[in-house]
């Protein structure tokens, strides 16, 4: 029981890193706190959509918000989500290369 709702809880929280904008932004967190005038020139999308992605990731806990005065700033929430993206990175790495030498080893094999 506690495994299934675990289970659901990690596939829920991995679909919400599952959109480019979404990983973009967290890219751009990174460093620290950036307001949302910030985020809109750094990702060139509408503000609209941008807040949508931004309420994806806040409803996830993955990102909190503060107001100071007119502007909304956001910062990563918890920074282990960070390495969650570079593990996935590393792991596509690692594909692509195993790829790569199975094309050459595929090749030299054609030469022969």
């Amino acid at each position: 029981m506690v495994e299934d709702i675990l289970t659901r809880l990690t596939a829920e929280f991995l679909k919400t890193l599952s959109h480019p904008v979404r990983i973009r932004i967290l890219r751009m967190l990174t460093p620290g706190e950036l307001c949302v005038c910030e985020l809109i020139t750094g990702i060139d999308i509408e503000q609209s959509n941008l807040s949508q992605h931004l309420s994806v990731l806040k409803k996830q806990g993955i990102i909190e918000s503060r107001k100071e005065g007119t502007k909304v700033f956001y910062r990563i929430l918890h920074p282990s989500v960070l390495e969650v993206i570079k593990a996935t990175e590393k792991t596509i790495g690692d594909q692509l290369n195993e790829s790569q030498s199975l094309l050459k080893q595929l090749k030299k094999g054609d030469g022969n």
